[in-house]
């Protein structure tokens, strides 16, 4: 089934953000449930991960799209924060460029209150979830609002200055 971020993304041009702000996300996903069961993803099968999302990416950053993922993140990682870092190898080499902003370093930033998407500039898509992460109605609000995609930009771009790259973050020990 398609969602308003794989539509969008089929017709972005130029640019993806994407903030994520939760420590948790749909514990009931059978993939998170897999990696609670000592599942993980291997480097060099590429063909055993996730999909249709990471062809989704693929096709979008092979022509042209710049996408870029930021997660703020409380330290220690919370489980689905730590099974997220597991699998953004995956992210990484379907084209996303993924940064890790530790709420430690987020001191002084105002952000959103709700995780979304920016698509070239325009386009805001804003996720909706209940407290424990589990998505509510309606999930995903589409915005074609120019005020409101610069304000998430604006503050995604303080972020991203601050967040480290995927390839330097360690997370945090327990």
């Amino acid at each position: 089934m398609a969602t308003a971020v794989r539509e969008a993304l089929a017709e972005a041009r130029h640019s993806a953000v994407h903030l994520e702000m939760r420590d948790s996300y749909m514990r009931d996903d059978p993939e998170f449930i897999r990696w609670q069961h000592g599942h993980r993803y291997d480097p060099a099968d590429r063909e055993s991960w996730w999909r249709p999302w990471l062809d989704v990416v693929a096709e979008a950053t092979g022509r042209g799209v710049v996408m870029r993922r930021l997660r703020v993140v409380s330290e220690p990682l919370s489980d689905y924060v730590r099974y997220e870092y597991d699998g953004t190898f995956t992210n990484v080499a379907a084209g996303e460029d993924v940064r890790w902003l530790p709420r430690s370093r987020a001191r002084g930033l105002l952000l959103p209150a709700l995780d979304g998407w920016v698509m070239d500039g325009e386009t805001v898509i804003l996720h909706h979830f209940s407290g424990d992460g589990q998505w509510t109605g309606p999930r995903m609000e589409v915005c074609h609002d120019r005020v409101l995609a610069d304000q998430y930009v604006r503050a995604y771009e303080a972020a991203w200055e601050r967040a480290v790259p995927h390839a330097e973050y360690q997370p945090a020990r327990r």
